[in-house]
């Protein structure tokens, strides 16, 4: 069921989204070569504590940390690890989430990490540019595939494909609500956004294949072809005026 949030509940979600927008703007100034993804998973923990808050993926469904750490050809739900070293020329993207007062707050950046060569490069730009290009296009009453088109025409158009498995959702109480917001689509179809829906948006864009691989573990999810992946995520609420980002 899609939960439309009052006035009050979206104030509650502007915060839970500011702080998950800071975190992230934290770890993009701590994230350096030689560091462990552990070390940078415990950094957030720290600072998401700090605010007083708690880490929305600590234990969610099992998971074992409060980020998801993922690098060069990871999609997304990369474990953080002691064994996993950070290193020039890779693209690693950081998914966080933050609960603050009742309500989750949800996004991702995919950082550059030294000079990480073109294809990577432009890769990490046109997968927020994704992003931009499907928010830019909504409204209150705009049909939810919209987002999958604005999303999947960019990439192609770019030479990049999108992930299919895995798409953007629902947020608020809880962190996966309905509605499931796939990354391609057609334009016109889907249910039709409505003022007081909150949405995590996420385009996964491959520069490969769109075919993905499950590991073992249950959680980190792989390019089939072992080609690098980003991704970019925003936390937003339909307003009568477009849409507001909350995470930035």
């Amino acid at each position: 069921m899609i939960t439309i949030k009052t006035e009050e509940q979206l104030a509650c979600m502007r915060e839970s989204g500011r702080m998950t927008g800071d975190l992230l703007k934290y770890i993009g100034k701590s994230i350096k070569v030689g560091m462990t993804t552990f070390e940078l998973d415990k950094l957030a923990y720290e600072y998401i504590k700090s605010l007083g808050a708690e880490p929305s993926f600590l234990n969610y469904a099992g998971y074992p940390a409060s980020t998801c750490i993922s690098i060069d050809d990871t999609v997304v739900h990369g474990i953080p690890s002691k064994d996993m070293v950070i290193k020039e020329g890779q693209i690693v993207s950081v998914d966080v989430g933050v609960y603050y007062n009742g309500y989750h707050g949800d996004a991702a950046r995919t950082f550059k990490i030294g000079d990480v060569g073109e294809e990577k490069r432009r890769l990490v730009e046109i997968t927020e540019k994704c992003f931009f290009n499907a928010v830019e296009n909504l409204n209150e009453g705009t049909p939810l595939g919209d987002i999958g088109y604005y999303v999947q025409s960019l990439a192609e158009e770019n030479g990049f494909s999108v992930v299919r498995a895995l798409g953007g959702h629902g947020i608020g109480r809880k962190m996966h609500e309905d509605p499931f917001i796939p990354n391609f689509g057609e334009k016109g179809t889907g249910i039709r956004l409505r003022q007081g829906m909150c949405l995590a948006i996420e385009p996964m864009i491959n520069a490969g294949t769109f075919d993905v691989k499950f590991m073992p573990d249950g959680w980190t999810t792989k390019t089939k072809d072992g080609r690098p992946s980003a991704h970019y995520e925003n936390t937003v609420a339909i307003t009568a005026d477009g849409v507001e980002i909350l995470t930035l």
